[in-house]
C-alpha cells in the first residue's frame, strides 16, 4: 500500500464507528451524473483544456454559454425532486473543473434556495478535471473527506465521503472516474488499478466498522466487464439488471451501453432502487442512427447548447 494509502488508512481507523443503535428507517436519494467538460470560462494557464474551454478558446466558451450549462444542471435536478417528491440528498458529478463552477452552479441557479455543501479536490487529471460531491446539509453531516489517490496512474482521484446523518447513522459514499478505454488493451492497467484501489478502500472502511458504502461513478466499462467481477465480494452491483436489459446512460454507435454504475454493501441493497434518468429536455435526435441521443454540450467543434453525453442515474435506498 502506498505512503498516501497508508495514510487514508489511519484516518478512517481512528473515526467514530457507525451507531450501532437502531434507528427508524429513512429515504436517501442520490444522483451521478458525468457532466462533461464542466469548464469555468478563464483561462488559468492549467492546461490544454483550459485554454481550449475559455471565452478566448477554440470553443469559445463564454459566460453566457457557461450559464446557460448551469442552469441547465440546475432544471435537471429540480426535473428529478419533482418526479421523486424532494430533492437529492447526494449529487456525484464528474468532469468537473473546479470549485469555482461548482459554486456558481449552486448560487447562481434555482440551486440557491436549497442547502448544498461542497466536498471537492483538485486532482492530478491531465485534462484538469476532477469529481465532486454535493450534500444535503440539513440531513447529513461530514465526517470525513479524503481524495483516493490511484497508484501509479495520472488521473482522477476517487472522493472518499463519511457522511453521518442527523439521526446518527453513518455512510461512506466514493464518487468515481475511472480511467477511459482510450488506448484499447494499453489502457486496461489503468482501470484495474482504480478498480483495485476502490476493492482495498472498500476493505479498509469495512475493517473500520463503515459497513454502509455506496460507490458511485462513471466506470468506463459495462457491469458485464470481467475487472469488476473484483468488486463483487464486497459490493452487490445494482446496474447489472438494467445493463442486460439494454438501457444504458451512453449512446455509441447506436447503441446504450450502461457504464455509469452504482455499487452498494450488501445490507443497503434489499429495497434499493437503481434507474437511468430518461429525461426529454437532454436528448436530442440521433440523426444517424434510429433514436434518441444525449444533447451534449458541443459535437466536435459547434456548440450545441446541451449537458453532457451521459445521462444521470440515480439511486434512492433505505437506511
Amino acid at each position: 500500500m502506498t505512503s498516501r494509502g497508508c495514510l487514508l488508512l489511519s484516518l478512517v481507523l481512528f473515526l467514530p464507528l457507525q451507531s450501532s443503535a437502531a434507528a427508524p428507517g429513512d429515504t436517501l436519494r442520490a444522483v451521478f451524473w458525468n457532466v462533461e467538460n464542466f469548464f469555468d470560462w478563464h483561462d488559468g494557464g492549467t492546461g490544454a483544456s483550459d485554454a481550449e474551454f475559455s471565452a478566448g478558446g477554440a470553443r469559445h466558451w463564454t459566460a453566457r454559454r457557461f450559464f446557460t450549462k448551469c442552469n441547465a444542471i440546475a432544471k435537471t435536478l429540480l426535473y428529478l425532486a419533482d418526479e421523486e417528491g424532494a430533492l437529492p440528498d447526494l449529487i456525484g458529478l464528474a468532469e468537473v473543473e473546479n470549485r469555482f463552477v461548482l459554486r456558481k452552479l449552486l448560487d447562481e441557479t434555482l440551486l440557491r434556495k436549497a442547502d448544498y455543501g461542497i466536498i471537492h479536490y483538485d486532482s492530478p487529471d491531465p485534462r484538469g478535471i476532477d469529481v465532486a460531491l454535493l450534500y444535503r446539509r440539513s440531513r447529513l453531516d461530514t465526517v470525513r473527506t479524503v481524495p483516493v489517490r490511484v497508484p501509479g496512474v495520472q488521473t482522477r482521484d476517487m472522493l472518499l465521503s463519511l457522511l453521518r446523518k442527523k439521526c446518527g447513522d453513518s455512510l461512506a459514499v466514493v464518487i468515481c472516474h475511472h480511467p477511459s478505454k482510450y488506448g484499447g488493451a494499453a489502457a486496461e492497467p489503468r482501470r484495474e488499478a482504480a478498480v483495485r484501489r476502490l476493492a482495498a478502500l472498500s476493505d479498509s472502511l469495512a475493517q473500520a466498522g463503515w459497513a454502509r458504502q455506496v460507490a458511485l461513478g462513471d466506470f468506463n466499462d459495462t457491469p458485464d466487464a470481467p475487472l469488476y467481477r473484483l468488486l463483487d465480494k464486497n459490493y452487490v452491483n445494482l446496474t447489472r439488471p438494467l445493463a442486460e436489459k439494454g438501457d444504458g446512460s451512453i449512446r455509441f454507435e447506436g447503441r446504450w451501453e450502461l457504464i455509469d454504475q452504482c455499487l452498494v454493501s450488501p445490507d443497503l441493497a434489499p429495497g434499493a432502487h437503481f434507474r437511468v434518468c430518461h429525461i426529454p429536455f437532454l436528448t436530442t435526435r440521433d440523426r444517424s442512427y434510429a433514436g434518441q441521443k444525449p444533447l451534449r454540450t458541443y459535437v466536435g467543434p459547434r456548440y450545441q447548447g446541451g449537458v453532457s453525453d451521459h445521462r444521470p442515474v440515480f439511486l434512492r435506498m433505505v437506511f
